[in-house]
């Protein structure tokens, strides 16, 4: 039974039925983008809208460039139905031949769908304005005579099947990179547990598709307009530009260029927190570049759990190793769909003489992690990368990810102790800085939940904030709920899954939370308490990690969180990016009691985080050309009373005397800064 009393079968029923709804409600959406894009001058049009002209330059489009891909097959005991991969679209027919005659023959017939096909098809411009596409599936319908002569379709249908992904490994398996290899190649050929059709769909060759694929018919799924919804970003490039998103150039942090490019100076000069995807990614890239190509850097250690296919990332590791520099990487193998990829990096880093490890059986090796060790004054030093994100250099330009470099001795030694923990199961007697999963970052977080209660039943300011993908685990939301009853003030943002309910009368009228859904995909993992005084303050504690509040990542994945001690990155975590989130109003959505959500609408002209980020240099990332000007900080919506208590847009004046900074550090801030 589950934590709510269901069976796994009821579990399973209940989750049908949401799901089912949710692909009715995806199949609206894509109704009314389809007028919304009418509206714009691009059309998807069915076979019948086709003027004559577009139908004789279809006639010889799929001639030419259809007919020599596509592979008809017949479905008889001499040609039995044709393999489908894994989210992969057939057509299916059900032809007759000499309907006039007496001697008619029926025949089945699959047309699987090409993957390197385009889903829909630009038709000849009869207009300046307008756009008119079709899909490859009509397209192929209209001449299906074509493909089978003398044939005249009676019945057919557009289908798309998921296969089983799972990849069973056992624990005593002696070559784990092997192992995954074979695994691999049987996911290929996993069993049919899903097929989508449309609704329109006759009972006969329902039972066609069920018979041939050997699903129950329940594990066949209508739906109203069309399969493969994840096609239609094919119509983006087709799309009018002022529907579109102003391209933006991500910055490469001023200190890197003030230091003439010099990762490693920059770096040792003081801590840089880079906030992709509004800066480069290419500052993590030329890290590992630079270190490859350094003749003081004599080992490299970098975890990947996923990667480009084109990925700098081991180009410039396996440069390294080829330089005759030691070079480990700790490749995650079980990352889900990357298996493949990540076990060709594998081979070749081993080819090029690096060390290559596979992390644990059971364990998932989640944490992001890059070392590097350089002579320096005939001592050695170690500069750390610390990210939320995957070394990634393409979702790296969508997905909103914080970077962390640093030289701090204690957070070094901390990382040589999780490699070695990686490597030879080694496990640390105590870190000093950094907390590990699955050691002890659930506790830890725990720790912290525990101490904000005590602060708030002694009467003293109680506050957390925390930025995450996913919130799940029983034993935090519990936490959570005790803090809530016991007044601290809980302020979460949470892009996907949230089983918690917030204001809840009697449990959790103290949690709010929110999901910041918009032109970035929200990616990065940060974890504030407020340490007796209200947010953002200071003396608050804050971490940033690779893991959300999952029981996986607690108890099944290698994570690390970082404390961020550093005073300029402190800032720029609270007062620059969570207060920027607390503020957004243009693309948030509140979660509701009943766990239904609500969008916020905007006050005046609403604020919008994503904006201001790409508007505002970052604090750690400011250099020469910045340092007169700051930045800006917004001013959070906290409902009361925090809002009269914490702090608003700063100037100078005001933080030399109300903040207390370590020596030497002062800022300037105004409340905007030119776009740019």
């Amino acid at each position: 039974y589950s934590d709510d009393g269901l069976t796994s079968k009821e579990q399973l029923a209940h989750i049908s039925l949401r799901a089912q709804d949710l692909r009715q409600r995806q199949q609206l959406v894509w109704v009314h983008l389809k007028q919304e894009m009418r509206d714009a001058h691009l059309q998807v049009i069915v076979a019948g809208q086709l003027k004559k002209a577009e139908r004789e330059w279809l006639a010889d489009y799929f001639m030419d460039q259809l007919f020599p891909v596509l592979t008809p097959i017949a479905i008889d005991p001499a040609h039995p139905f044709p393999f489908l991969p894994n989210l992969g679209i057939a057509m299916m027919f059900r032809l007759v031949q000499g309907e006039k005659t007496k001697h008619v023959r029926e025949q089945i017939a699959v047309i699987p769908l090409p993957a390197t096909l385009a889903r829909f098809i630009v038709l000849p411009a009869t207009t300046k304005t307008t756009t008119r596409v079709i899909r490859l599936e009509d397209v192929i319908a209209l001449f299906i005579d074509e493909l089978f002569p003398s044939y005249k379709p009676t019945d057919s249908a557009v289908m798309r099947i998921t296969r089983d992904s799972d990849l069973e490994v056992h624990d005593e398996a002696e070559d784990l990179a092997r192992v995954f290899e074979h695994a691999i190649k049987r996911r290929r050929r996993g069993r049919v547990i899903q097929v989508k059709t449309l609704s329109s769909i006759s009972g006969s060759m329902l039972a066609l598709i069920a018979e041939h694929l050997q699903v129950g018919v329940d594990d066949i799924n209508l739906v109203e307009e069309m399969v493969g919804l994840s096609h239609i970003m094919q119509l983006y490039d087709l799309g009018p530009d002022s529907l579109k998103f102003t391209p933006f150039q991500a910055r490469t942090p001023e200190r890197i260029q003030d230091f003439g490019g010099d990762c490693f100076a920059a770096i040792a000069a003081k801590d840089i927190l880079v906030h992709h995807p509004f800066e480069s990614f290419d500052v993590v890239v030329r890290f590992l570049r630079q270190a490859a190509a350094d003749p003081n850097v004599i080992s490299i250690k970098q975890t990947l759990y996923r990667t480009s296919d084109d990925s700098p990332i081991v180009r410039a590791l396996i440069e390294a190793a080829e330089a005759g520099k030691s070079v480990t990487a700790l490749i995650e193998l079980k990352a889900r769909f990357d298996e493949e990829a990540n076990i060709k990096w594998a081979r070749d880093l081993e080819r090029a003489g690096a060390q290559v490890v596979y992390g644990f059986v059971k364990l998932k090796t989640h944490a992001k992690v890059s070392q590097v060790i350089r002579r320096e004054d005939g001592k050695l030093k170690a500069y750390v990368h610390l990210g939320t994100g995957n070394y990634h250099p393409k979702t790296a330009r969508v997905y909103t990810d914080l970077s962390y470099f640093t030289c701090d001795p204690d957070i070094s030694r901390d990382v040589s102790y999780f490699f070695n923990f990686v490597t030879g199961y080694a496990t640390p007697r105590e870190l000093k800085k950094l907390v590990m999963a699955p050691n002890d970052l659930r506790n830890r977080l725990l720790d912290h939940v525990a101490q904000e209660i005590a602060f708030a039943k002694a009467g003293k300011p109680a506050n957390i904030w925390a930025k995450m993908n996913a919130i799940v685990d029983p034993i935090l939301v519990d936490a959570l709920y005790a803090a809530s009853q016991a007044g601290v003030q809980i302020h979460l943002v949470v892009r996907g899954i949230c089983a918690l309910r917030p204001g809840v009368p009697g449990l959790s009228e103290n949690i709010h939370v929110k999901s910041v859904i918009g032109r970035f995909l929200e990616h990065s993992r940060i974890f504030c308490f407020g340490n007796s005084a209200p947010l953002p303050s200071d003396t608050a504690k804050i971490y940033i990690a690779s893991a959300d509040w999952m029981v996986r990542n607690f108890d099944m994945r290698v994570e690390v969180m970082t404390p961020i001690e550093n005073a300029t990155v402190h800032d720029q975590i609270l007062d620059q990016i969570m207060n920027a989130y607390m503020k957004d109003d243009t693309q948030s959505w509140t979660l509701l009691p009943d766990g239904s959500y609500k969008r916020i609408i905007p006050t005046g002209a609403g604020f919008s985080a994503h904006d201001y980020f790409l508007a505002n240099p970052s604090l750690s990332g400011r250099g020469k050309a910045l340092k007169k000007i700051g930045a800006a900080f917004p001013s959070a919506l906290l409902p009361a009373p925090e809002k009269t208590a914490k702090k608003t847009a700063k100037t100078s004046k005001k933080i030399s005397a109300n903040k207390k900074k370590p020596a030497g550090k002062k800022m300037s801030a105004k409340k905007s800064l030119p776009k740019g």
